[in-house]
């Protein structure tokens, strides 16, 4: 075997090596954040929520309701009313996504029967543990959807109903929650799923921060004749790369360049002005990115 052979062999074994930790570690990465998310859940369910007669929407509401009509542990309703729709997710999502999301019930059905003797935070007081109790769920919830799993089988029910029906998956799953609410209104009173209201409100906005971040990124469109000035003022005044896009005006037909750039949230009004200092009558459209990878989204130094 010549030595260059065994060199190339001994690359491609490192090369093995390396994709293989890579992938243990965000292995070890994705359960560590769906056993946070699914601890926090509990957390927020026996703590916040449950004491002060607060469900979340979902099946995990349906769980709550029927354990506090039954009076038996929180935790057997999480996993036995979850379970057949994780035979759906299996059947139709796939085999990492019904783990993950198993882990995730497990976890969170053994953290409410540990912390059910755990005194309440917020007792009596039902708008603080709507408030709080939406937060930390709203986060658990995020972390384990981050990491390919759900805590709940009602996204799995939506995600098939809206393959043959018009509606959305989040139409579906606001339609479901409507009667969930309703139900909780006769068993903890409409007060109490007022308040419930109040919390799925919050829960979805903080799952919404977790997967896309507090710093989101934008995309933005500009067209302009001066093109190569706001480009190049992009990347020394904003310290972001911009691309140059080739494209046809529809009604003009004229050739025209397009600046495609990715920005941050906070980035935006900067954008903007420097555009408005060049072009006043660039057109300009900005669009929401949930997540950006590969490339050079790095930031440059500015000046």
């Amino acid at each position: 075997m010549s030595n260059v052979t065994v060199k190339e062999l001994t690359a491609k074994q490192a090369d093995r090596g390396v994709k293989s930790s890579v992938f243990t570690l965000k292995f070890l990465q994705r359960i560590v954040m769906i056993l946070i998310g699914a601890a926090l859940m509990a957390v927020s369910l026996e703590v916040f929520l449950v004491p002060n007669g607060v469900i979340d929407g979902g099946i995990t509401g349906i769980s709550i309701m029927v354990s506090e009509l039954t009076h038996l542990p929180l935790g057997i309703f999480l996993t036995l009313l979850n379970m057949p729709f994780l035979i759906l997710g299996y059947k139709q999502i796939g085999k990492t996504f019904a783990l993950s999301t198993l882990l995730g019930i497990v976890v969170m059905s053994i953290g409410t029967s540990l912390l059910h003797e755990v005194p309440a935070l917020t007792p009596g007081e039902p708008l603080l543990g709507a408030v709080f109790g939406g937060l930390i769920l709203g986060v658990g919830v995020g972390l384990v959807i981050r990491s390919g799993g759900s805590l709940d089988g009602t996204e799995i029910v939506a995600i098939l109903f809206s393959e043959k029906s018009p509606l959305s998956v989040g139409q579906i799953v606001l339609i479901i929650n409507v009667f969930i609410f309703a139900g909780a209104g006769f068993v903890f009173g409409w007060p109490n799923a007022l308040y419930s209201m109040i919390a799925y409100y919050i829960a979805m906005k903080m799952i919404d921060i977790v997967n896309e971040g507090l710093d989101q990124s934008k995309s933005v469109w500009i067209i302009s004749e001066k093109y190569r000035d706001i480009g190049s003022a992009l990347t020394d005044r904003l310290g972001r790369g911009v691309t140059y896009l080739d494209g046809e005006g529809g009604f003009s037909g004229d050739e025209k360049k397009i600046i495609f750039v990715v920005i941050t949230r906070l980035e935006e009004a900067k954008l903007k002005s420097i555009v408005e200092d060049w072009d006043p009558q660039a057109f300009v459209a900005i669009g929401n990115i949930h997540d950006v990878k590969g490339g050079r989204f790095k930031k440059k130094g500015i000046h």
